[in-house]
């Protein structure tokens, strides 16, 4: 097995213990995981763990007060069990307003919001396109641009979708 594919393996084994020791906790503190990341920048190796309100609670986004207590938690468990054999920075956040979506749950949540389309080739010679989400429907991400027009785009063409900020 070469190097690369050690490191990815263990990636995915990191993301999935930190799933396994995070969802409970953050179930009873009406929190959910957005995602997490384990990745090496330059020469050190981050932990990111990316945290959100349940959809419907009356707060609507995630305080530094969360991402202290996520932290001090975390750091507790993974300080007990030892799993990660290199040093590492743990980084607790919110996604952000301009947050990726990642999972067909995001989608749905966020239909009728403003995106931003990133593609990995040009349509009507544009990599990045803007409109309001209607979802992804058979295999392609739906949206209706600023002229009205329904776009549905191959999700294979799609590099990122994330939430358009607009003030």
């Amino acid at each position: 097995m070469k190097e690369y594919e050690r490191n990815e393996m263990a990636k995915v084994k990191i993301k999935d213990l930190v799933e396994e020791i995070l969802n409970p906790f953050l179930n009873e503190n009406s929190l959910e995981l957005y995602n997490v990341e384990f990745v090496k920048e330059a020469k050190e190796w981050f932990l990111r763990v990316y945290i959100d309100k349940v959809e419907g609670s009356e707060e609507e986004y995630i305080s530094t007060d969360d991402c202290e207590m996520v932290s001090r938690f975390l750091s507790e468990k993974l300080d007990e069990s030892d799993p990660i054999e290199q040093n590492y920075y743990l980084e607790i956040s919110s996604p952000g307003m301009d947050r990726v979506l990642l999972k067909e749950k995001d989608f749905i949540r966020y239909a009728g919001k403003q995106v931003e389309v990133n593609l990995y080739q040009a349509i009507d010679g544009r990599k990045m396109l803007t409109g309001e989400l209607v979802g992804i429907i058979d295999e392609n991400l739906v949206i209706i641009d600023e002229k009205i027009n329904r776009k549905e785009i191959p999700m294979s063409k799609v590099a990122k979708t994330k939430l358009a900020v607009i003030f």
